[in-house]
């Protein structure tokens, strides 16, 4: 089963929404995802347990690689879900770039509205294709939804996943800005 690869590409996925906003501040930001799939949501408590078990020593080595990729795992959102921090710098807020590892993820569409961004997206790896709306509340806090389908173990799933985002501050202190993909 490949649920930690669609998992992840969930999350960043979430994190995209943020990035397609406008006007977000630079720097420290927390992003509370909860899916709304019960399959996916034990996934991720599972997850949260296997990294609260591994020896201290693994576990720093997990949370190096993770944040040498620009992400921290920060403790669970409100209501469950997962919490990642992640630094935004000024030229990535001012280019609403997206923070993704992946590069086989695309906008197909986006459309904006007062403060509200409607965008569509399709990845390769793993294949999958969804669509999300992104409130802008204000510079330091967002709010989105997303639904995203896949193919799990050769069935189709659909899931959905809120996200909140909260500015922390601009010091991003130990969470370096995630790598953009080469094009």
């Amino acid at each position: 089963m490949r649920i930690p690869a669609i998992l992840s590409a969930a999350v960043l996925a979430g994190a995209t929404l943020a990035a397609s906003a406008q006007t977000m501040k630079p720097g420290l930001w927390e992003i509370n995802n909860k899916m709304n799939n019960p399959q996916m949501d034990q996934a991720m408590a599972e997850m949260q347990k296997q990294m609260a078990a591994m020896p201290p020593e693994q576990r720093k080595q997990m949370e190096a690689a993770m944040a040498k990729s620009g992400v921290q795992m920060a403790p669970s959102g409100p209501g469950g879900g997962m919490a990642v921090r992640m630094c935004m710098t000024k030229e990535m807020t001012e280019r609403n770039e997206v923070p993704m590892h992946q590069s086989d993820c695309k906008i197909t569409s986006q459309s904006k509205s007062g403060s509200t961004t409607k965008m569509a997206f399709s990845c390769a790896n793993p294949p999958s294709s969804g669509e999300g709306e992104y409130t802008m509340v204000s510079p330091e806090a967002y709010r989105s939804k997303m639904t995203m389908k896949t193919v799990v173990a050769g069935k189709p799933e659909t899931m959905s996943m809120d996200t909140s985002g909260k500015w922390l501050g601009a010091d991003c202190g130990t969470v370096k800005p995630m790598q953009m993909p080469a094009k």
